[in-house]
């Protein structure tokens, strides 16, 4: 393991393009933010591959590397209107499209023998809040999917499980507009929002002990 760097790390993760796309948003501004420094904290960006199975090899092999005091995942949501705080991770992958490997599981647990879902750590209303406060679109959702991105979410949070001193989350972002332009109608988000999302989100999570008690759920 690294020495511990003198300002305390959040490790910040994005995705490789799939699905045919040329470019995946959540790379773009993780990346974007690496090296920042937010709250007293250094962001260190990581690419994840969109691969079941190496995405958490790689995510591991991050979090011992850089002993982050905080992780925020990012992945993209093709179709979502608005910056998407995930709340929670369940136990099964069911690929409706090939991963980068082109790996399809159905019906498998990410962990075996782990429990049925994880709740984030991260105060996701509070850090929604702030985000839309900003005149950013943002939501609480309810769910992750069952691709990568869920995959990477429950991993992350098991991963954690042992360490209740580092607080970790996912958050599922919109096409950008060059994305949104090949697929009419489709609302999109520029990386330039997105960035500015996610720095005011990890400043958020950085000085909020506690989640705040507001409505954020959902009818259906």
């Amino acid at each position: 393991m690294a020495p511990r760097s003198p300002q305390p790390i959040i490790l910040l993760t994005g995705f490789e393009p799939f699905g045919g796309e040329r470019c995946n948003p959540s790379w773009e501004a993780a990346s974007s933010l690496h090296g920042r420094r937010i709250a007293g904290h250094r962001v260190v960006a990581c690419r994840l591959p969109v691969v079941f199975g190496e995405s958490l090899t790689a995510l591991r092999a991050a979090i011992r590397r850089h002993a982050p005091a905080l992780v925020l995942c990012v992945g993209q949501a093709g179709g979502r209107s608005a910056v998407s705080f995930e709340r929670v991770a369940i136990n099964v992958d069911d690929a409706r499209i090939p991963d980068n490997a082109d790996a399809s599981p159905v019906d498998m647990p990410v962990v075996p023998g782990g429990p049925a879902a994880y709740f984030v750590t991260l105060p996701i209303k509070a850090m929604h809040a702030a985000v839309r406060k900003a005149g950013i679109p943002a939501e609480v959702s309810q769910t992750a999917g069952t691709y990568v991105c869920n995959h990477v979410f429950y991993g992350l949070m098991h991963a954690l499980r042992r360490k209740p001193a580092v607080r970790g989350g996912f958050v599922h972002i919109p096409w950008s507009p060059s994305q949104a332009a090949n697929h009419p109608g489709a609302p999109s988000l520029s990386t330039e929002l997105v960035v500015d999302a996610l720095r005011i989100a990890l400043r958020v999570a950085i000085g909020t002990p506690r989640d705040v008690p507001i409505p954020a759920g959902a009818e259906h």
